[in-house]
């Protein structure tokens, strides 16, 4: 028999944990869907998604403001305010993300080709990220959406979603790469555009499910106080931050790859997708911790809160383990799933292998990063989360690759140390419990 905390754990989590899962099989089918036009395909969608992801960071963190929030205000029994949060982000979200997504759509011819210097490369993927951020502005409300389901323990929602919105992509992907069916053959292009009308699919059963249940919660009638808005918003533009220079080193990180070869950097899409994957259950778990921890402080119940980051963390990292274990004993049969390339199979094997070795680790830190944006905590992690990837983790994989030429092993060996330290940090700083004191 389960006992209640991990019961609790597992009813939060486990909706939260599939919809993420499928998001990253999604991205794994359409990587194995692409693969079949070649390395210079296979780069240019995995570097293209990386910079919209990066271009999109600053403002879907603004999910993350509203679970924070949305959380508390849960936690403290104000029921007929907790979509005030949600409103306030919606708001946000159709004055900005437009604008931003037009700016960058007009940039994209010039900005791509400082991220690779392959002529075909930089044409596949200027076409695949300029359709991607049409999209920017749908992105955006899904995890406003995301982040209040999460908050109020109707993760049920988000999964039910979002397998929706995964269907239709995969249906459109294999419409609009190969022109199946008489739909004109888009090649890495189609890919784009059929992620970008799933997302605005998803975003119009969301906007329909909110009207539907959580009008007496206050959507569209309320919005939070001034300064509830502004403890909102900080905590988004923390966690804005993060995200973006996370993403922004993940594709500083495929720049300095491609700089190694085209090759390695098909390999290295293949092996960020799959760690990706297997890291998911971590994101999951902590996602949930963050609602736990925000319900709990709630509640001013700062001990309770505590617990539940260190429960989460316990059960979480058995769960990546498990995960873990595949992409460790058989890589040789994970990799040619997505390429049959010989060259790129070899450069791949021995990174996938140590990744399945430190899954554990990553987990650990992701875990307690979460709990403390949970908490609207968020400028410390940010700083930790910079400095080691910016400071530390990039500059040495430039030395180790481009420079030394000592190849994409050294360059991936670097990425499990960096992620190791961090994690080591982020527990310090749980147990430190400043994070008690943040104000949502």
């Amino acid at each position: 028999m389960l006992n209640q905390r991990t019961k609790r754990i597992l009813d939060l989590s486990l909706p939260i944990i599939g919809g993420m899962l499928s998001q990253n099989i999604l991205n794994l089918v359409d990587t194995a869907m692409v693969g079949g036009l070649g390395n210079a395909a296979l780069a240019a969608m995995g570097l293209g998604g990386f910079a919209t992801f990066m271009l999109s960071a600053l403002i879907t963190s603004m999910g993350s403001g509203v679970q924070s929030a949305a959380a508390r205000r849960k936690g403290e029994k104000k029921l007929s305010v907790v979509a005030s949060p949600l409103n306030a982000a919606l708001i946000l979200a159709l004055l900005i993300a437009p604008i931003w997504s037009s700016v960058w759509y007009f940039l994209t011819d010039w900005v791509y080709p400082f991220l690779n210097e392959d002529p075909e490369v930089i044409k596949l993927g200027s076409e695949y990220l300029r359709v991607r951020i049409i999209g920017i502005t749908f992105v955006t409300f899904n995890f406003c959406f995301r982040g209040y389901w999460n908050a109020i323990d109707k993760s049920r929602l988000y999964l039910k979603t979002i397998i929706i919105m995964h269907v239709t992509n995969i249906a459109l992907n294999y419409l609009l790469i190969y022109g199946n069916l008489g739909f004109p053959e888009l090649g890495v292009q189609g890919a784009g555009l059929a992620t970008t009308l799933s997302v605005i699919l998803g975003s119009v059963i969301y906007f329909i499910l909110a009207l539907k249940n959580e009008r007496p919660k206050g959507f569209i009638s309320k919005l939070p106080t001034r300064l509830e808005t502004l403890n909102q918003i900080r905590v988004s533009l923390n966690v804005g931050i993060t995200q973006f220079f996370f993403a922004a080193g993940l594709t500083a990180l495929y720049w300095i790859i491609g700089k190694i070869g085209t090759a390695e950097l098909a390999a290295a899409n293949i092996l960020v997708n799959v760690t990706l994957v297997a890291i998911l259950p971590a994101l999951g778990f902590g996602l949930s911790s963050a609602t736990l921890v925000g319900q709990a402080l709630g509640r001013n119940d700062k001990s309770d809160a505590y617990n539940w980051g260190w429960d989460v963390a316990k059960f979480a990292t058995g769960t990546v383990a498990v995960i873990g274990l595949p992409m460790f004993l058989f890589p040789e049969y994970i990799i040619p799933v997505f390429t049959n390339d010989p060259a790129t199979l070899n450069l791949a094997k021995l990174p996938l292998t140590l990744s399945g070795v430190f899954l554990t680790l990553d987990c650990v830190g992701l875990i307690f990063m979460n709990s403390m944006q949970g908490a609207g905590y968020a400028k410390i992690p940010m700083y930790v989360s910079i400095v080691l990837q910016w400071g530390l983790y990039l500059p040495l994989c430039y030395l180790v690759g481009p420079t030394f030429g000592y190849g994409l092993t050294a360059v991936w060996i670097c990425h499990i140390s960096y992620r190791t330290i961090q994690s080591a940090i982020m527990a310090a700083l749980w147990k430190k419990q400043y994070w008690q004191k943040a104000k949502v």
